[in-house]
C-alpha cells in the first residue's frame, strides 16, 4: 500500500512518522527505539497481535490493564499506566488527511494518547486508513466497536447484529468518549507507525 498521502499529511500536522511492510519489521524496529524505560499500553488488539507486550517487557518495565499481575488491580494498573515515560497504542480510524480518531468506554486509553508520556506511539494497520476525516470517523463508529464491543462480551445492539453503530443507550455502550487528534499534542513526541498489514479492528 502507498502510504504518501498519509505520511505527508501527518508529518504537516507534526507527528512523526515511519512505515513497514510488515508487524514484525515494524515490531522490530520498536524494540529497537523503545529501551530501558517504562512503557503503558492503550487497550489494542494490534498490539497484543504484535506481540509487544512480551517483545518489550523484556527490556522495558511495562504495564498493561490487559496483562494484570496476580493480586494487582486494574485500575491501578490504568492508573499508574498514566505516568509511564512512553505510550503505546492504535487507532480505530486514520484519515489519509491526517486525522487520527478514536473511541472509548473507560477514558484511559484516550487520555493516555493526550498527556502524560515523553513520547507516544501510534501503531496502525492498512485497514484502519479512511480517504477523510469523516470516513476515519465513520470506521471508528461502524467498524472499530462492533468488532470490540463483540470482543468484549457486551450486550448491545452493535455487538449482537456486528454490522453498525445504533448510538443505543445500554448500560454496556463502549462508545462514550470520542478524541480527535488534529495536530501532535504539545510538550509528546508522537510518532504514527504505519504497518501495509490488517491488524485489529
Amino acid at each position: 500500500m502507498d502510504f504518501t498521502k498519509v505520511k505527508s499529511a501527518l508529518e504537516a500536522r507534526g507527528f512523526k512518522v515511519s512505515a513497514f511492510p510488515t508487524a514484525a519489521e515494524a515490531a522490530r524496529y520498536l524494540n529497537g527505539q523503545i529501551d530501558g524505560v517504562s512503557v503503558s499500553f492503550g487497550g489494542s488488539v494490534t498490539l497484543e497481535q504484535m506481540g509487544l507486550f512480551e517483545s518489550l517487557g523484556q527490556h522495558n518495565e511495562v504495564l498493561s490493564h490487559w496483562h494484570v499481575p496476580a493480586g494487582k488491580d486494574p485500575a491501578e494498573i490504568r492508573a499508574k499506566a498514566m505516568t509511564t515515560e512512553v505510550y503505546l497504542t492504535s487507532a480505530n480510524g486514520l484519515a489519509e488527511t491526517g486525522e487520527i480518531v478514536n473511541i472509548d468506554g473507560t477514558g484511559n486509553r484516550v487520555s493516555g494518547m493526550l498527556f502524560g508520556h515523553k513520547k507516544v506511539y501510534f501503531v496502525v494497520g492498512r485497514n484502519k486508513l479512511a480517504p477523510d476525516y469523516d470516513g476515519a470517523l465513520w470506521r471508528a463508529r461502524n467498524i472499530a466497536a462492533p468488532k470490540n464491543a463483540q470482543r468484549l462480551g457486551t450486550r448491545t445492539p452493535c455487538a449482537a447484529r456486528g454490522d453498525r453503530c445504533y448510538d443505543c443507550k445500554s448500560p454496556q455502550r463502549i462508545c462514550r468518549g470520542l478524541v480527535v487528534l488534529w495536530e501532535a499534542m504539545k510538550g509528546c513526541e508522537t510518532e504514527v507507525v504505519l504497518v501495509d498489514e490488517e491488524l485489529g479492528y
